[in-house]
């Protein structure tokens, strides 16, 4: 089995790119949609980020932006709750991978992946960029974000450039849906997984 690590900073398409994998049969473990899971509604992880951080929770489900205003700019605050998460994270990761041990391949989309020091456990890194002008007109159109913000995130993530030196493949995501699908049929073929599209 073919452990792949698809990472990108925030904007860069990384969704996109990962529902194209599955789309091509490989499941894909969502780091960021198991955090919503266990945060959500009687998630595993509510009673203990309202433990640590009080008033974050409502209706049984952690309160996402409270959350993020308690920990963004704060390396310790942040580090307190990456101590809650990530344990149960990798829990959740390593029953997928059980689930699915007969797939020739499976993706696993970490956005924070080299901040981390995660990149060691994979076979192969996938790393999704586009031009900053793309990247942030992306994410400057989502509901309640900032430019403050945006940059907020920016800086506790590694620079593009950074990541596209770790990569082993890159999917450039500033072109069209089409461009983007060839490229991930390319990396199938390259890793023997798929043919060339």
């Amino acid at each position: 089995m073919k452990k792949i690590a698809l990472t990108g900073s925030i904007g860069m398409g990384k969704s996109t790119i990962a529902a194209m994998f599955a789309d091509a049969g490989v499941p894909v473990f969502d780091a960021d949609a198991e955090v919503r899971r266990l945060q959500g509604p009687g998630g595993a992880l509510v009673t203990a980020i309202e433990a640590r951080f009080p008033g974050t929770t409502r209706d049984g489900a952690v309160d996402r932006e409270a959350l993020a205003a308690r920990v963004l700019g704060r390396r310790d605050e942040l580090a307190a709750l990456e101590a809650i998460v990530h344990p149960e994270v990798a829990r959740a990761r390593q029953r997928f991978i059980t689930e699915h041990a007969d797939a020739p391949a499976l993706l696993f989309d970490i956005p924070l992946l080299f901040e981390t020091g995660g990149e060691a456990g994979f076979d192969h890194v996938v790393v999704v960029s586009a031009p900053t002008t793309v990247q942030r007109a992306r994410v400057l159109a989502r509901p309640g974000m900032t430019a403050e913000k945006l940059d907020s995130i920016l800086a506790r993530q590694l620079s593009d450039d950074d990541k596209r030196r770790g990569a082993d493949f890159i999917v450039e995501t500033g072109g069209s849906l089409e461009e983007s699908r060839r490229q991930v049929g390319d990396i199938l073929a390259c890793l023997g997984l798929a043919p060339a599209q």
